[in-house]
């Protein structure tokens, strides 16, 4: 369950507060609505709208402390960023579909529309914390205030919401921003965007105000590295080694991409993350982060 929020926290994290996973408030449309294949995040094949095997009947996984050693890693890493408690709190007014079936189909539908807007919500509010975006906060709020009126339509509604054209429409925002951000920062910009970085060896690499937007960075290593304001909306991080390296000045990260790294105490994250429970303190000595 989340936790409590400080009455003086500012707006920003309150509004992450929100966008944060409360499975305590939803009834396990993550568990459900999405499919997935057997493969190294997935122990098993599930269909779509089918529920899983390890769902409960109170909408709790029954292996919910083990999912990694079951072979369940994806689900480890998932994050719905609120989604699940507003389409069951908000959308269907507190409904469930085990007691109320003829809801079933048009909630799992409505998960998957209210996902990624949700997602939207949360790199909007995090660049409207960015200084050097500040150029940009009328267009960015108005696109915040679009999104969330959008998360409030009713299920018929988000059903037929063409939510790619919307997600374009914020991106082209998002990207416009992390330029603004990225060049402020720093003098030369290095570009890898959708770059294949599986498995590279990227210690030492200098990737301050990089582009790594959609990124694949599966098994990097990135031990010591500084990640300083490099944008890693969409980046691949699992398994990626971060020990050691700072990423507390990097934008658009998430908290399931952390989750699906691999850190220590020496990493540095931003103080508004978790660090992961499954990191392991430090063992060896790591070269420092390499500085722009």
């Amino acid at each position: 369950m989340s936790e409590e929020l400080e009455p003086d926290a500012p707006l920003s994290d309150a509004r992450r507060f929100r966008l944060r996973a409360d499975c305590e408030r939803c009834v396990g449309l993550c568990c459900v609505a999405p499919a997935f294949s057997a493969s190294a995040d997935f122990a098993i094949d599930k269909d779509a709208g089918q529920a899983c095997p390890n769902l409960q009947s109170d909408f709790r996984c029954a292996i919910h402390t083990r999912l990694r050693q079951e072979g369940f890693p994806g689900c480890a890493v998932y994050d719905c960023f609120g989604a699940g408690q507003k389409v069951t709190q908000v959308t269907v007014g507190g409904h469930d579909w085990r007691r109320t079936p003829q809801i079933a189909a048009q909630s799992f539908a409505v998960f998957g529309v209210m996902r990624p807007l949700h997602e939207l919500l949360w790199y909007l509010t995090e660049a409207l914390t960015l200084e050097r975006a500040r150029p940009l906060y009328s267009e960015l709020s108005l696109a915040l205030d679009d999104t969330e009126r959008l998360t409030q339509e009713s299920a018929g509604a988000l059903v037929e919401l063409d939510v790619a054209s919307h997600q374009r429409d914020v991106n082209s925002l998002l990207l416009r921003t992390s330029e603004l951000v990225r060049a402020e920062a720093h003098r030369h910009v290095i570009d890898r965007r959708g770059a294949d970085l599986i498995g590279a060896d990227l210690r030492g690499a200098d990737l301050g105000g990089a582009n790594l937007r959609g990124a694949y960075l599966i098994g990097a290593d990135l031990k010591g590295v500084d990640l300083g304001t490099a944008d890693l909306t969409g980046a691949d991080l699992r398994g990626a080694d971060l020990r050691g390296a700072d990423l507390t000045e990097s934008i658009f990260l998430t908290q399931s991409q952390l989750d699906s790294a691999k850190g220590d105490l020496d990493t540095k994250v931003p103080p508004s993350f978790t660090r992961p429970t499954h990191w392991p303190p430090s063992a060896t000595p790591v070269a420092p982060a390499v500085r722009a």
